[in-house]
């Protein structure tokens, strides 16, 4: 087996998200093992790359059409394999940064508002009903509101525990996700994580939300998708916001 590819195997995230997990991020691997050895190529150049790709697929949003929809939607995923190039390149060249990190966090939740945003926006002018809007405009909110209440727990854990933070650094530096799939398994073990993969769809995460929308675009069905956005959105919200407030009443470790 090639080394390179072994080692550029080994960075990709043991628990990525359901579309990322078989689809972008071995594609990234791909792309970077091709590009990873270039040095002026860094992890946050490719962030930017990544940011600036899933602008210019909101541009195509906004013009509207079944070609614009379609080249989007390309670009859509063309800005999540280099979301996921950016991570794995900082782990093979042993450089990930705590900036690289934040801002990489920062650009996800950045696209997913503008890329939706810009779904609903098309979803009026083709339907000139507000209704997309409002599903867009809601579906953004709960979704964000998944990420808030994660970083409240933590705030409030911190209030009461000052050393609230390097307990959890020390946990999840101790927490292990077996490797149970990849290049060195056989058939029958890749097709049994395959399949095991499977009901991450129904998490309604980034990576989720990346496929549905592109395949919105491609069959030119966006207020559906938005409808679905919304709803799985308010459930998760609401479900994760509770879940992170019973954790802080017992004071477990809401990193995860």
């Amino acid at each position: 087996m090639n080394d390179k590819l072994t080692r550029l195997w080994a960075t990709k995230n043991k628990d990525d998200e359901w579309w990322s997990s078989f689809v972008t991020s071995p594609l990234a691997i791909a792309a970077n093992y091709m590009v990873v050895d270039i040095k002026w190529l860094t992890p946050n150049l490719i962030t930017l790359f990544s940011f600036l790709v899933a602008f210019v697929s909101v541009l195509f949003i906004l013009g509207g059409g079944t070609v614009n929809f379609v080249i989007a939607a390309i670009l859509i995923q063309l800005s999540h394999v280099l979301d996921c190039m950016d991570g794995q390149m900082a782990r093979y060249r042993n450089t990930p940064s705590p900036s690289g990190g934040y801002y990489d966090k920062l650009t996800d939740q950045i696209q997913v508002l503008i890329w939706f945003g810009a779904a609903g926006y098309a979803a009026y002018v083709q339907s000139q009903d507000v209704l997309p809007v409002f599903l867009a405009f809601i579906g953004i909110a709960f979704y964000t509101l998944r990420g808030y209440s994660k970083y409240v727990g933590i705030y409030s854990q911190m209030s009461a525990d000052r050393d609230y933070l390097e307990k959890i650094v020390k946990k999840d530096r101790d927490r292990e996700v077996p490797e149970v799939a990849g290049l060195r398994f056989g058939l029958v073990p890749n097709l049994r994580w395959l399949i095991a993969e499977q009901p991450k769809v129904l998490l309604f995460n980034e990576g989720v939300l990346v496929f549905m929308l592109s395949l919105a675009l491609v069959l030119d069905s966006l207020t559906p998708m938005l409808w679905i956005f919304a709803v799985s959105q308010i459930c998760f919200g609401l479900g994760t916001g509770w879940r992170r407030g019973s954790q802080v009443a017992r004071g477990e470790n809401i990193a995860h």
